[in-house]
């Protein structure tokens, strides 16, 4: 019985939440904090096909805005401090909940993007021109 090549493949998940390439899980995925490299640098692949776009981003400002709102709601009716304990708790809540998930989620988004082959769409004309 043959293995299927999809299930020989390293697992999307820890691929991509390590920021190792998707092929191989070796070379690394970036170059910089967010910054994509031009190829693994283990197995050669190219990673001309990569676009999360924005959709780390919207995931991750999604569970950001709602953790640091709730909480700063539960603080405000429990103890109603002055605006400089809010600022003073909630800016760095802010900067851990939104720049310590965003490489983990965007390599994630691309080990799953190479996984299932998706692509943008082309869209071709039928008819004659």
């Amino acid at each position: 019985m043959t293995q299927s090549p999809v299930s020989s493949s390293p697992s999307p998940f820890v691929t991509g939440l390590l920021g190792r390439c998707p092929r191989c899980g070796q070379g690394r995925l970036f170059s910089g904090f967010l910054a994509v490299a031009p190829r693994c640098e283990t197995c050669g692949l190219d990673y001309g096909f990569i676009d999360s776009a924005d959709g780390p981003a919207f995931f991750v400002m999604t569970f950001s805005g709602f953790v640091v709102v709730v909480a700063a709601l539960i603080v405000e009716i429990l103890y109603q401090p002055p605006f400089w304990v809010h600022a003073a708790l909630w800016l760095p809540l802010i900067l851990l909940t939104t720049l310590a998930p965003l490489r983990p989620l965007k390599g994630l988004l691309i080990a799953l993007q190479y996984r299932h082959k998706a692509a943008e769409q082309q869209f071709h004309s039928d008819r004659g021109a």
